[in-house]
């Protein structure tokens, strides 16, 4: 059987014509149009006059309805689509709908004993699922007699197959006794890819629906308040390469996107605009509808403006909170007023695939930073060389993390585990991250490009045992600079956001260092901006900090010993 292409090359065009972003398929009609009839007789239960979804819901959700029924072939048995990806913004009635889908499912399915699963992020956004699933049951005579909730649990029996919807919050163990596991639909992925299992967790579910020819699942979500990470990044990643064909002609996981974030060139900005300080398009809210679905049901453009204009007048960090949120606008670094300036100009300025061994190649002088505390913190490493003939910066950072970190940290658990597949971070206990960072300097050391003086900078505090491992690696006590945080880095706080502006510094492109420098927060001291750990508070920097003080030593205008040794050797030689 041939698979379906579910890709929407067109999706920008579409989104300016108020055109549906499902692709042209070939569903199964019988099947397709089941789901929506049943779907479309089910009431609310929190709306006055309790109205059919048929009247009331997005045409958008019963679009998605439509195709995953549609995608079950009745005569061959074969599902024709395993996943589905929506992406809406908040305001769309998603966990509603969601609710009434996992109903539908129920009266669709044929399996005996079957299990559904409803998965939310919290306990609270399981408990609203719930509630509206019994409410839905309840506005029916005929759900009443199909279905027995059982409050107890938060577990829908169906009486005639003796099937359950199970509805819970995210946890490893919510795969324990779902023997045959028909349908699953996971809300809020971007909370969930903050999690360090999740992408664990997802392999399970998948495998355990590839266990039922129908199995099915969906994913609907928002896009994350901060930049993407873990299990949420990856995904989304690889439904938006679905979406624009990338995948055509190949076989991979049959995935069908729905995706509704603003064209490119309405979401982002081009470098030279960011410099001339243009505001980004998407906040003209003629765009808005594009974005939302769910419009006037009941939100409006004009409750929208109003709650925009309110998180502007907080700052620029709150307004793209707000937009992720309600347009679907992505997160890169960080915008807020009391970050870095140079957030906005970092990612553009990297050379693809510089790693140390081409910056050293590059490079006639090369400094070094490292920064690092306790094991519940993380241990980083940046070098900064000065390439000849153009003198530009180029820079290549890593990091390190115990596993420890891991545990303490969940927070940000996803986000190294992306850093250590990109490569430029590894989770090592403490003793063998020190090695590690050695191992790096060794080679340095070796190139010969390191300033006789004033090489290598290192924050004194907490750093006994990173200077033991820096002596090991042939760093002499005259190359090793002690730099304090605070105003010691400050003038590299300033130089490399003018380097960056100016175009002459260059860096490694690596998600960490995109990560660290949205972090970064910047308090006035004085006359002084300055860049800390503490100011940036559970928020990780450690990576840029070595990148500060690196920045320090290479604007005090270095030459390598290689150099010296050079200049010497090409001395006349007096005989006597």
């Amino acid at each position: 059987m041939i698979a379906w292409d579910t890709s929407c090359p067109d999706w920008e065009t579409r989104l300016r014509e108020g055109r549906s972003l499902m692709p042209d398929l070939p569903l199964f009609a019988g099947e397709a149009d089941m789901g929506v009839a049943l779907f479309d007789e089910i009431r609310l239960p929190d709306v006055s006059g309790n109205p059919r979804l048929g009247d009331a819901s997005g045409q958008w959700f019963r679009d998605l309805v439509r195709a995953v029924f549609g995608s079950w072939d009745p005569v061959n048995r074969v599902r024709m689509i395993r996943d589905f990806f929506a992406l809406v913004p908040k305001g769309s009635s998603k966990t509603t709908y969601s609710a009434a889908l996992m109903l539908v499912a129920m009266l669709m399915n044929y399996r005996p004993r079957a299990t559904a699963l409803f998965i939310g992020e919290t306990q609270a956004v399981a408990d609203r699922a719930y509630e509206q699933a019994v409410g839905m049951i309840e506005e029916s005579p005929d759900l009443r007699r199909r279905f027995k909730p059982r409050d107890y649990d938060k577990t829908i029996e169906d009486l005639v197959t003796k099937s359950e919807i199970m509805i819970a919050s995210f946890d490893l163990k919510i795969l324990t006794g779902a023997m045959a596991l028909i349908f699953v639909l996971l809300d809020e992925l971007h909370l969930l890819g903050k999690r360090a299992h999740t992408s664990r967790v997802l392999r399970q579910i998948r495998g355990g629906l590839d266990k039922t020819e129908e199995g099915v699942l969906v994913i609907t979500t928002t896009q994350s308040d901060e930049a993407p990470a873990g299990a949420f990044k990856s995904e989304l990643k690889f439904v938006r390469n679905v979406r624009d064909g990338v995948y055509r002609g190949k076989i991979i996981r049959p995935t069908l996107p729905l995706l509704y974030e603003l064209p490119r060139e309405i979401a982002t900005l081009t470098r030279e605009e960011r410099r001339a300080n243009v505001e980004p398009r998407w906040m003209n809210p003629d765009h808005w509808p594009m974005v939302m679905p769910n419009i006037n049901r009941p939100i409006t453009v004009a409750s929208m403006l109003a709650e925009f204009s309110s998180e502007r007048e907080k700052g620029a960090e709150a307004v793209q909170i707000w937009a992720s949120q309600h347009l679907n606008i992505e997160i890169g670094t960080g915008t807020a007023d009391d970050g870095w300036s140079a957030a906005d100009l970092w990612d553009q300025q990297v050379v693809e695939k510089l790693d140390l061994e081409s910056l050293l190649a590059r490079s006639e002088v090369v400094t070094m930073g490292a920064d690092g505390g306790g094991r519940d913190d993380l241990l980083g490493f940046s070098v900064i060389g000065r390439e000849k003939l153009t003198r530009h910066w180029l820079s290549w950072s890593y990091g390190w993390a115990d596993p420890i970190v891991l545990e303490r940290r969940k927070d940000i658990a996803g986000h190294l585990e992306d850093f250590e597949k990109e490569g430029s971070f590894r989770i090592l206990d403490i003793g063998a991250a020190h090695a590690d960072l050695a191992s790096y300097a060794a080679r340095v050391v070796d190139s010969g490009l390191l300033p006789a003086e004033n090489a290598v900078g290192v924050d004194p505090n907490r750093a006994g045992v990173l200077f033991e491992f820096l002596f090991g690696a042939g760093v002499t006590d005259e190359q090793l600079r002690r730099l304090l945080q605070g105003p010691a880095l400050a003038p590299a706080v300033y130089g490399i956001d003018i380097k960056l502006a100016q175009g002459t510094f260059w860096h490694a492109d690596q998600a960490l260092m995109s990560w660290c420098v949205g972090n970064a927060k910047v308090e006035q001291r004085g006359n002084a901006d300055m860049i800390t750990k503490q100011v940036a508070g559970r928020a990780k920097i450690d990576p840029l900090i070595a990148l500060l003080q690196a920045g320090i030593l290479m604007s005090w205008n270095p030459v390598s010993s290689r150099k010296n040794l050079d200049a010497f050797l090409a001395k006349p030689v007096m005989v006597v």
